[in-house]
């Protein structure tokens, strides 16, 4: 299975919650499979998915989703510590771990290499870390939605894509529609 084939099987799951999606390819894969309210697509800040979600689950109680990728994590190494040491147990953190960089032309990341995420997300501090296939990603997802603790999910596929559109929504306007959406569910 290849990403898109894995967020396609994830949405039945995941399309009435909060997610944010890692820039490029991810993104666009998601809003053509499923766009909602409930999506905020990274148009132009790679390696920032996980940290954005984190703190959105921090400052208030809906359960969010960041949806990111091996080279997006990589890029941003800083994120799995500071994900260690503020826990948010409405958090749950998807890479999808494809062993290269999808969005430039699958290039290898060290992930597809020597380097585990999941080990390095472990060694971090992060408690909950659960690497999967990309087959067992939905009941992994449905797992933890179902649970209270913040959750770390590194789904193994295989590199390839899909052609997508571009997302031609202004930012402003996904911004604006997810923060009502947000602001609606909490009241």
């Amino acid at each position: 299975m290849i990403r898109s084939e894995v967020l396609k099987q994830l949405i039945p799951v995941i399309s009435d919650q909060f997610v944010v999606c890692n820039i490029g390819l991810p993104s666009q894969e998601m809003h053509l499979l499923d766009d909602q309210p409930t999506n905020f697509y990274m148009l132009g800040t790679m390696g920032l998915a996980s940290s954005i979600g984190l703190g959105l689950a921090l400052a208030q109680k809906q359960k969010v989703i960041s949806i990111d990728g091996d080279g997006s994590v990589l890029t941003n190494l800083g994120t799995l510590p500071t994900i260690a040491n503020n826990v948010a147990d409405n958090f749950i953190l998807l890479i999808i771990d494809n062993g290269s960089y999808g969005s430039t032309g699958d290039q290898p990341t060290y992930a597809g290499k020597k380097t585990s995420l999941t080990a390095v997300a472990k060694a971090c501090g992060c408690e909950n870390v659960i690497e999967c296939s990309a087959e067992d990603t939905v009941q992994v997802m449905k797992d933890a939605l179902a649970g209270d603790k913040m959750t770390i999910i590194v789904s193994k596929c295989e590199s390839g894509n899909v052609k997508v559109p571009v997302i031609t929504m202004d930012p402003v306007v996904i911004r604006d529609r997810f923060m009502r959406e947000l602001q609606s569910r909490n009241g």
